[in-house]
C-alpha cells in the first residue's frame, strides 16, 4: 500500500511579504517523513478568505492530509478558523471546553480573558481540538484538516499532538552519493539508474565549494534494500 500523502497550506501576510522567515514547513516535512507521510505540496497564501478557502479545498481533497499554519490568534486579521468553517459549510462558534481551557490558562497567569483572546476559542462545529501545551490555545482537526499556529515553538508542539493519530506508512529512507563534478556530466547515467529502480526517487542537487562544481545525488524510498542496491550502482559509475 502507498504511503500516505500530505500537503501543507502556510497562511500569512507576514510570510509573503518577507517580513517573518517560515521555518514549519522545514519542521513538518522532516516529522511526516519520519512518520511515512509524503509531503507532496506547499502553498503559502495571504490572510483572505476566499483565497484561504479556495486552497483548503482544492488541498484537503487532493491529498490525505492537509496541515495549516498561521491565522488562529486573537486579531482582526487571524481568520484561519472562520475560513475553514466556510471550506468545509459548517457553523463555527465560541466553545465551551475550547473556552474553559483558555479560561483556566489566563486566570493562572493573572491576565484579563478578554474578549479578544476569547476569539481563540472559536472552532468549527464537529472539530476535535488538538493540544497546545505551550499557550493552551488550542487548533483543531476537521476531517483530514489540522488546524495550527504560526509561532514555531507553539506549531511544532501541535505537530506532536497530531502526530500519534495518524496512520503513517514506510519510514522513508534516504541515502546519498557527492560527486566532484557539474549535473550535466552526471544526468546521463544517473537518469539511466532512475529509470532502472522506478520505485525509488533520485534527484540531484548541485553545489559550488571552493570555485569547483559538484553534485549531491540522493536515492530516496521505503525499501532498504532497493536502496542499498541502488547506491552500490550509482558508487559504480562514479568511483
Amino acid at each position: 500500500m502507498a504511503n500516505p500523502t500530505a500537503a501543507m497550506l502556510v497562511i500569512g501576510d507576514e510570510i509573503l511579504s518577507g517580513r517573518t522567515r517560515d521555518s514549519n514547513m522545514h519542521y513538518l516535512a522532516g516529522e511526516l517523513t519520519r512518520h511515512g507521510i509524503r509531503l507532496q505540496e506547499v502553498r503559502v497564501v495571504a490572510d483572505d478568505h476566499v483565497t484561504i478557502v479556495a486552497a483548503v479545498n482544492a488541498l484537503r481533497v487532493g491529498y490525505d492530509h492537509l496541515f495549516t499554519s498561521g491565522g488562529i490568534g486573537p486579531t482582526h486579521d487571524d481568520i484561519t478558523a472562520e475560513a475553514i468553517a466556510a471550506a468545509f459549510g459548517v457553523a463555527i462558534s465560541q466553545r465551551a471546553d475550547a473556552l474553559a481551557l483558555l479560561a483556566a490558562h489566563y486566570d493562572r497567569a493573572g491576565l484579563e480573558f478578554n474578549d479578544a483572546r476569547k476569539q481563540m476559542a472559536r472552532i468549527p462545529d464537529g472539530a476535535s481540538l488538538i493540544d497546545n501545551p505551550v499557550s493552551t490555545a488550542p487548533g483543531f482537526t476537521l476531517g483530514n484538516v489540522h488546524v495550527m499556529a504560526g509561532v514555531p515553538n507553539i506549531f511544532q508542539a501541535m505537530v506532536a499532538s497530531v502526530m500519534p493519530t495518524l496512520t503513517g506508512g514506510e519510514p522513508l529512507l534516504s541515502q546519498s552519493l557527492r560527486v566532484n563534478c557539474g549535473e550535466g556530466e552526471v544526468a546521463g547515467p544517473f537518469g539511466v539508474l532512475a529509470a532502472a529502480f522506478p520505485d525509488l526517487s533520485m534527484g540531484s542537487y548541485p553545489f559550488i565549494h571552493n570555485g569547483a562544481h559538484g553534485t549531491n545525488l540522493v536515492i530516496r524510498g521505503t525499501d532498504a534494500a532497493q536502496i542499498d542496491a541502488a547506491m552500490t550502482q550509482l558508487a559504480a559509475l562514479f568511483p
